[in-house]
């Protein structure tokens, strides 16, 4: 058990003027009477898990709440594992909300370890009680809108893409997750900044969280640069772990980065997620637009929606005019989107064309989305219009309780 002992007269010295043991100081906090259990665990629940994002007292955290006749509160947090990674900011952030409680002089916060019994009642706790297994983002009732992240061919900056805009809506104020489903070639983390380790109670995996995405990936879970080398089931089968075991809370939008290719991945997302949506990305290349359609075409198999098509790579600002040079040609996100609409019988449109920017080459190998760093550089204002188009849509009926019985009249 780890114990920290915050004083609230060092807090409260002001600067140059150090804290002595022997100093005089102002007694009115001693005159005033001494806080209220209540007012202790009021001031407790203001405190969110920071893997979690809810607040101790509602987990269950709370062990213990002493409070002396001088004012000082010791406060004992439950851990959910013994060797959580957020032990510190928990312990900072319970002695920061209590010591803002009226007539508080001290603060001394204990950890303690949840026992098998209590993760097992916390894991039923944040699953509603839904069967364990269980991917709730393909229940009828399930209001998050997903997207697969597609494209033909790698290197088309497709998960450039995907992390600029899930940093993109989350600055917007929604709730966002990312599944790096790119199993072989993951590198979701890096550009998004994630450098957090995912917490395990019981069955149920704590996703870490940057930039407020929250994000899991298997290169969370392999040694250093190590590569995966797994068939078919080993794929499907950690695809499902990270849709059904990861405790997502509620979740306005989930963005899978999909491996490039018609592969195992993409028919698994088709069978865990069918209301999943596809969003193609492209380069203006002909080549690269020929195979994204291909990719694309795979929903019409899956009986999936083509949400839209991205261009990518679209065109470089010329840096002494305002002419775009065409690096890889031009028109390929249109072709890509003419095709798919032909072969889906539906209107697919081009949400969005990204130009070339070296600033977004540079946020995704530092972990600062450009969206974020420079949001009105003709990239990241491109993307937040993207993000914009899909943040805004509703979900719609198909597949959704309408929570209506049939009534006979007579």
């Amino acid at each position: 058990m780890a114990v920290t002992r915050v004083s609230s007269a060092v807090f409260g010295a002001g600067v140059g003027a150090p804290y002595h043991r022997g100093m005089a100081t102002d007694t009115s906090a001693a005159s005033s009477p001494a806080p209220t259990e209540d007012a202790v665990r009021a001031a407790l629940a203001t405190v969110d898990d920071p893997e979690i994002h809810r607040p101790i007292t509602d987990l269950g955290m709370v062990k213990s709440v002493e409070i002396g006749d001088d004012g000082s509160v010791a406060v004992t947090v439950y851990l959910t594992v013994s060797g959580c990674p957020m032990r510190e900011t928990i312990t900072e952030n319970v002695t920061r909300a209590v010591r803002g409680v009226a007539g508080v002089t001290d603060v001394t916060v204990s950890l303690d370890v949840m026992s098998d019994e209590q993760r097992r009642e916390l894991a039923a706790t944040l699953r509603g009680g839904q069967a364990e297994r269980e991917i709730p983002f393909a229940r009828p009732g399930s209001l998050t809108r997903v997207y697969a992240i597609a494209s033909g061919k790698g290197g088309v900056g497709k998960s450039s893409v995907t992390v600029n805009l899930a940093a993109a809506m989350a600055a917007d104020g929604l709730k966002v997750g990312v599944v790096d489903a790119d199993i072989y070639g993951h590198s979701v983390p890096r550009m998004l900044g994630a450098d957090g380790r995912p917490t395990q109670v019981e069955n149920m995996i704590m996703p870490p969280s940057a930039n407020g995405v929250k994000v899991i990936s298997i290169g969370m879970f392999t040694p250093g640069n190590a590569p995966v080398v797994w068939r078919g089931p080993m794929l499907h089968r950690a695809l499902q772990q990270f849709l059904a075991d990861v405790y997502w809370g509620d979740l306005d939008v989930l963005l899978l980065d999909l491996p490039p290719g018609t592969g195992d991945i993409a028919i698994s997302v088709a069978q865990l997620v069918p209301n999943a949506e596809i969003l193609v990305v492209t380069t203006p290349q002909q080549a690269a637009a020929e195979v994204a359609e291909r990719a694309g075409s795979i929903a019409v198999q899956t009986h999936q929606k083509i949400v839209g098509v991205v261009e990518n790579m679209s065109g470089l600002p010329c840096p002494h005019c305002d002419e775009m040079v065409d690096v890889f040609g031009t028109g390929g996100g249109q072709r890509v989107a003419d095709g798919l609409s032909r072969t889906t019988g539906t209107t697919v449109p081009v949400l969005g064309s990204i130009p070339i920017d070296v600033r977004l080459r540079e946020g995704g190998d530092e972990g600062r989305p450009v969206v974020l760093t420079d949001p009105d550089s003709p990239a990241g204002s491109a993307i937040r219009s993207v993000a914009g188009k899909l943040g805004g849509r509703q979900r719609g009926l198909a597949g959704m309780s309408l929570g209506i019985t049939p009534r006979n009249k007579f």
